[in-house]
C-alpha cells in the first residue's frame, strides 16, 4: 500500500467522521432519539448509527430523506464550506443560537454544543434590567466578563464587578440585575440543560 493511498483513505475517513458528528448535533439538536430519525427517514437504526459514529457514508439515497427529517437543507449535512455550523463539540460563533428569555433587556446565548453535559451561556444584561426571582434544578457557576451585576442568592445580594465569579445550588431562590450605566456581560454555566426561561418562582435557567 502507498503512502498516498493511505493519506487518501484517512482523508475519506475524517470527512465521514465530521458527516457523522454533523448528523448527530442535528439530530441531538432537534430533540430526537436514534429511534425517532430512523422512524422518520426510513432507515434503520444499526445503519443511522453507523453513519453518526463515521463508520459508514453518507450515501445520496439517505441524505435527502435524512435532510427532511431533520428540516434542513441536504447540503447542511455535507457542506465544508466556511464554518460548521452544527457540530459535536465546537460552536463557532456565528452559529450561536439565541434561548428564550422574557425579561426585557436581557438576552441569552448558547455557548455550548448540544452534546455538551453542561449548558454555556454568554448572559448579557443591558442597563436597569432584572431577572424575576427563580429556582430550578443543578449547579451554576459564572464568571463577570464585562460591566457590573447585582446578583440574590437565597436571600443574600452580592454586587460583582468584572473578574469576579460564582457559583451555588440553582435550587436556592435566585435573580439578578443590572443597576450601572454599563452593559454587563456574564459567562454563565449550568449543569441542567435550557429550557424556557419562565421566572418569577418556576423553573428556569440562569
Amino acid at each position: 500500500m502507498t503512502a498516498g493511498y493511505i493519506a487518501r483513505s484517512a482523508e475519506v475517513s475524517e470527512a465521514d467522521i465530521l458527516i457523522g458528528r454533523r448528523l448527530r448535533a442535528l439530530r441531538l439538536e432537534k430533540g430526537l432519539s436514534l429511534a425517532e430519525l430512523s422512524g422518520r427517514a426510513g432507515i434503520s437504526v444499526g445503519a443511522l448509527s453507523q453513519i453518526e459514529r463515521g463508520l459508514s457514508s453518507l450515501r445520496v439515497k439517505v441524505m435527502w430523506p435524512l435532510a427532511a427529517a431533520l428540516s434542513v437543507e441536504p447540503e447542511e449535512l455535507v457542506s465544508d464550506a466556511g464554518e460548521p455550523r452544527h457540530d459535536l463539540y465546537c460552536v463557532p460563533a456565528s452559529a450561536r443560537k439565541m434561548l428564550p428569555v422574557y425579561s426585557e433587556g436581557i438576552s441569552k446565548s448558547l455557548l455550548s454544543p448540544p452534546s455538551a453535559a453542561l449548558t454555556g451561556m454568554l448572559v448579557v444584561v443591558e442597563p436597569g434590567a432584572t431577572s424575576g426571582s427563580y429556582t430550578h434544578a443543578g449547579h451554576e457557576f459564572g464568571y463577570i466578563v464585562s460591566g457590573q451585576l447585582i446578583l440574590w442568592i437565597d436571600g443574600v445580594h452580592y454586587r460583582l464587578g468584572k473578574g469576579d465569579s460564582f457559583a451555588f445550588r440553582s435550587c436556592l431562590d435566585h435573580s439578578f440585575s443590572n443597576n450601572t450605566q454599563d452593559i454587563a456581560e456574564i459567562l454563565w454555566v449550568n449543569t441542567s440543560k435550557p429550557e424556557k426561561d419562565h421566572e418569577h418562582g418556576t423553573t428556569s435557567q440562569a
